[in-house]
């Protein structure tokens, strides 16, 4: 097993920051203080916040060990003496100086620094002045996404609103956190376009800085806003991709449904990712890891389409006629179809999969963050509407939930089963409450495993300044 990183044309570096955390410096590196003079350099640096969505620590372990493991959906995956430490994050025994606790800590933070190099340094380039405005905004909504996920996994962290002088500062709280995010996001909206061409296809649009926006609303139980701002999303023309299996193969990027979709074209200057790559079926097309779990087989209603469309089992032969090996007997045997990519489609030249885009937010979503907050609001109608739309095309019959605690047990379960794999469960079940019930059985605690602990790296490099979360 080879961890791959992702090679970028140009990456603007913090010149000024001693936290280790915030100034982890790449081969090949620019210092800030000779970048950011041209038009082209305002570009490659938006482009390096790009680049960080693909990377390892975004898409691949870090990424899974936080989102993915912790909940019910998703299991370890490959063969049980594979990277057996990742089992401590499907027992709940990581630690403050767990790796992989402090990878995504130390990744999300260097995305952070990439956007505020644009935020800070790109309105004093000469440039055209409606390219500027729209790389600015393209960063505030990519700063907001960093946060968001910082938020959700670490609690309150510190803000740093553009390239800093000292970055040695206590953390802001939750709802500072939050304000801040809904700051960037609420003007990133206003400024970016709703479309690009071809050439742009995976910037980030006004819709996706509204949709964010109104799934940051739902985690902040701002119902009214979060309605709000989701309407806005249903009005800009997206609709359901009526094939499931469709909506995930390449044929299906960016297509209607696409709200923030991450482009993970495999060529000389991207290099694709390993998002699928390491979740791809062992032996065969990849590493077989972060694979569903019983708990999931058994959440899909009878006859619900996407329960195969989801699940991926050795020895089938996909609608794209893959016969999918036997495989090693010691190893799993079901995996995410979400990831697949046909092998006649696979690009080579960048690993398995490497081509395969990662949806972040999509309309469905926007349909059942908007039936949850009609739901909360009395709005039923509109919620079993919404909720209905996303159960249509999985080929089930309409809800027959009609009370609003009803209703909001059937828009969580339909939650589940929509996103399946693709890693909003574990926070989905913090923010609703039910952790501390589901996971119980698997060693969860109640009042410390909502949140991860600060890596202990970066408490001791904050001279007394954080905190550290509950129970660590």
């Amino acid at each position: 097993m080879k961890k791959i990183f992702l090679s970028i044309a140009l990456v603007a570096t913090l010149a000024s920051c001693n936290d280790d955390f915030l100034d982890i410096k790449e081969a090949g590196a620019i210092e800030a203080s000779t970048f950011f003079t041209t038009e082209q350099d305002a570009m490659n640096a938006t482009n390096a916040i790009y680049s960080f969505l693909r990377s390892w620590e975004n898409s691949a372990f870090p990424y899974q060990f936080v989102f993915g493991v912790p909940a019910d959906d998703v299991l370890k995956g490959s063969n049980p003496g594979d990277s057996s430490f990742i089992n401590e994050y499907d027992n709940f025994t990581y630690t403050v100086s767990n790796e992989g606790v402090r990878g995504y800590w130390i990744g999300q933070w260097q995305a952070v620094n990439r956007t505020n190099q644009v935020i800070t340094n790109v309105p004093n380039i000469n440039m055209d002045t409606t390219l500027r405005t729209r790389l600015i905004a393209e960063a505030k909504m990519l700063r907001a996404y960093f946060y968001f996920n910082l938020v959700r996994i670490y609690g309150g962290v510190p803000i740093y609103d553009g390239v800093q002088a000292d970055y040695k500062k206590p953390r802001n709280s939750v709802d500072e956190v939050y304000n801040f995010i809904i700051s960037d996001l609420t003007a990133a909206a206003s400024d970016l376009p709703q479309s690009y061409g071809a050439a742009d296809l995976g910037r980030v649009t006004k819709g996706a800085a509204l949709g964010l926006l109104s799934k940051v609303y739902l985690y902040k139980k701002d119902w009214q806003k979060a309605y709000d701002t989701s309407n806005q999303v249903i009005g800009m023309g997206y609709s359901l991709d009526p094939d499931f299996n469709h909506l995930f193969r390449p044929a299906g990027e960016f297509g209607s449904e696409s709200v923030f979709e991450v482009n993970c074209q495999c060529s000389a200057q991207f290099g694709g990712s390993q998002y699928a790559e390491v979740q791809g079926v062992r032996n065969q097309f990849g590493w077989g890891f972060f694979t569903p779990s019983q708990s999931l087989e058994n959440a899909f209603e009878p006859g619900d389409i996407r329960k195969e469309l989801t699940i991926l089992r050795n020895g089938e032969i996909t609608p794209e006629g893959d016969l999918i090996a036997m495989g090693d007997p010691q190893s799993v045997t079901t995996y995410n179809q979400k990831i697949y990519v046909p092998k006649a489609l696979n690009n080579n030249a960048c690993g398995y999969g490497s081509i395969q885009n990662i949806r972040i937010l999509r309309f469905a979503e926007i349909l059942l963050i908007n039936a949850e907050a009609a739901n909360e609001l009395g709005n039923t109608a509109t919620a079993i509407l919404n909720l209905n739309k996303v159960r249509d095309r999985a080929d089930l019959l309409g809800t027959t939930a009609s009370t609003q605690a009803a209703l909001r047990a059937a828009i969580w379960h339909e939650r589940r089963v929509e996103l399946a794999l693709e890693g909003d469960r574990f926070v989905d079940l913090v923010r609703t409450g039910e952790a501390a019930t589901v996971l119980a059985p698997y060693g969860f605690k109640a009042g410390k495993n909502e949140l991860f602990p600060i890596p202990l790296d970066a408490m001791n490099e904050s001279a007394g300044q954080f905190t550290q979360n509950p129970g660590y």
